[in-house]
């Protein structure tokens, strides 16, 4: 080959034309047919002209010629992605990263191809070697970001954006975009708006970025914005493709939804039909519609179809909690008997005054009409679930998992540093005003009573109850988050020994521990708010009850409320949610023999008081 030649076929990539440098590349090689040059150049030619099967064997030929290149592996495995080879493509990554480890492009690229192979786990830990490797790069934090979301550490995913506005601008579209979905992936939608909305004004016409806002403004409340945004992806020549056009429609159907028109919902869903056959979420849309509608069948047989995908679904990020001896309630936390209690060293530690208020509960008993109210009071703060407790006691497990299992063994230095880092993760949150009190709401913190009253021994706690059946039938209609929660809620059985087991979980250590907890029963705070907002008011010294009465009004207010609830909380206080499982009583029945115990406890029976 002459240095003419490959001039000749560079300078054909370099104007654009991949099929003249191919044509170029083929005739050189014709002479010299085992020229490594060359035959790069003809691959990326065909590459350029996305013609990843013809590509691949060239470079397979690249590999044999020099076997020991890490970059030609890398070039080879990237065609074979592209051609949809994935076993493949892995097999020939690894090989590069074997040749050399420092090959963070190889690296990266084949946590890539993991997550694509849904192997989310083995994903993360590529790609947050990469990170390591090369920690400026915004493109490798996303990309371990999104494989930290798929592998449910939001966490880990939350320190590798925290500082991404240190990028900006991106001057990339495709990134910043990839950024915002990672964003919304992770809950952090203010900053995902801001990215979007930015996207918007340059390109007002990109499907994608609308179809994001339009999710997003439904989230935020804001529906006539959301609206707006659609009607640009469903018109003729818009660019959209099918699956763009299928998302609008669910968003028309939830917006459908929002408008108390659920016929429109339901037509709209069943003509659209899923966006993909793994969408899980269609059938619980179209579930709620069916619910709204009065068709106990269809929305029990959408559910179950819901549940039997999201289970596929979540198998991937967390198969430990499908397994067949898995606990009803997956969440391994710490426990305490009386014994250790009783050796437990008193520490200086926060008064009631400057300890958080806990709300907890089991999940749809409540707690967020309660962190509603509580916030609408000027002298507290409250902020969207955080799973703060699990957090530290990861560090602690992490540390020496034996800590766990005997509290009494922290020290008074080891609980002010937790204490510390907890008020760290709250600040990466929320911006804190210190003249009220942090009202922390998240159901399942009632799982982690031992490390929130060892670290917060004043705290005071409210504990959201409600009929057990409406709680296990609202949480069967909802897909959770976590998959610890969406495994617990995969048949109704399971759910409702979950809810036993986390109620008795917490009635032990409520008994052992003795911690300053109201019991907020849902149905009293319906049926009277003024009388039970004073009885809360009351519990946790404040002078006036009155500003928590207008919560619908505080939380119409709010950027944005991240829980299932966020619908239902900007509306004045209602009786609609009271006793729904009647509606439903054929398949609740079989549950009531284990929910027994808990509905004599707390005093509910069969007929729903």
């Amino acid at each position: 080959m002459t240095s003419v030649q490959t001039t000749q076929i560079a300078a054909a990539l370099q104007a654009g034309d991949p099929g003249r440098a191919e044509q170029l590349s083929r005739a050189a090689l014709e002479q010299s047919p085992q020229d490594e040059n060359l035959l790069f150049l003809l691959a990326i030619s065909l590459h350029f002209q996305q013609r990843p099967q013809e590509a691949l064997p060239v470079y397979a030929q690249l590999t044999r010629l020099q076997p020991g290149s890490s970059e030609y592996w890398n070039n080879y495995a990237t065609a074979l992605a592209g051609a949809g080879e994935l076993d493949a493509a892995q097999q020939a990554y690894a090989r590069a990263v074997e040749l050399n480890p420092g090959n963070v492009l190889a690296i990266a690229q084949l946590g890539s191809t993991l997550m694509r192979k849904r192997d989310y786990l083995a994903s993360r830990e590529l790609l947050l070697d990469a990170v390591q490797k090369h920690p400026e790069s915004l493109r490798l934090r996303v990309d371990a970001a999104r494989a930290c979301c798929c592998s449910q550490d939001f966490e880990g995913a939350s320190d590798l954006l925290r500082y991404w506005r240190r990028s900006v601008p991106l001057n990339d579209d495709p990134l910043q975009l990839e950024l915002a979905q990672v964003l919304i992936q992770n809950n952090e939608i203010p900053d995902a708006t801001e990215l979007l909305e930015d996207m918007l004004y340059r390109s007002p016409g990109h499907p994608e970025v609308r179809l994001q806002l339009a999710h997003i403004y439904e989230r935020r409340n804001r529906l006539n914005d959301a609206a707006a945004m659609l009607p640009a992806v469903m018109q003729a020549g818009s660019g959209s493709s099918v699956g763009q056009r299928n998302k609008a429609v669910h968003i028309q159907a939830t917006l459908a939804m929002r408008a108390k028109e659920p016929a429109v919902a339901r037509d709209l869903l069943v003509q659209a039909g899923p966006e993909s056959d793994a969408d899980y979420n269609h059938y619980f849309q179209l579930a709620s519609a069916f619910d709204k509608l009065g068709d106990r069948q269809a929305t029990m047989d959408a559910l179950r179809v819901a549940h039997e995908l999201e289970t596929v679904e979540r198998r991937y990020d967390s198969p430990e909690f499908f397994a067949p001896d898995a606990p009803a309630m997956p969440i391994k936390a710490p426990r305490v008997t009386a014994e250790q209690f009783a050796h437990w060293p008193q520490y200086i530690a926060p008064e009631m005054q400057d300890s958080p208020i806990f709300v907890v509960g089991f999940p749809r008993s409540g707690t967020t009409l309660l962190e509603q109210m509580l916030d609408a009071h000027p002298s507290l703060q409250s902020m969207d679930e955080n799973p703060f407790f699990n957090r530290l006691s990861g560090i602690l497990g992490q540390h020496d998992q034996r800590i766990l299992d005997d509290l009494s063994v922290l020290r008074q230095y080891d609980c002010d540093e937790l204490r510390k880092r907890y008020n760290t993760m709250v600040d990466e949150r929320i911006k804190r005003d210190w003249n009220t009190r942090l009202v922390d709401k998240n159901p399942l913190n009632m799982l982690w009573l031992p490390i929130m009253v060892r670290l917060f021994p004043a705290s005071k706690f409210i504990l959201a109850v409600r009929h057990p059946c409406d709680v296990i039938l609202s949480c069967y209609m909802q897909s959770f988050r976590s998959s610890a929660l969406a495994a617990a809620g995969s048949t109704l059985e399971r759910l409702a020994h979950a809810y036993v087991q986390v109620m008795q979980s917490w009635l032990s250590d409520v008994d052992v521990l003795q911690p300053s907890v109201l019991v907020s029963r849902y149905e009293d705070l319906v049926d009277d708010p003024a009388r039970q907002a004073a009885r809360i008011a009351q519990f946790l010294e404040l002078e006036d009850a009155s500003p928590m009465l207008q919560f619908d009004r505080h939380a119409r207010s709010k950027a944005y409320i991240g829980t299932p609830s966020y619908a239902q909380v900007i509306e004045p206080v209602n009786r609609k949610a009271v006793g729904r499982w009647h509606k439903y009583r054929s398949e609740m029945e079989p549950l009531l023999p284990i929910l027994e115990p808990m509905l004599r406890h707390w005093g509910y029976d069969a007929s729903g008081t």
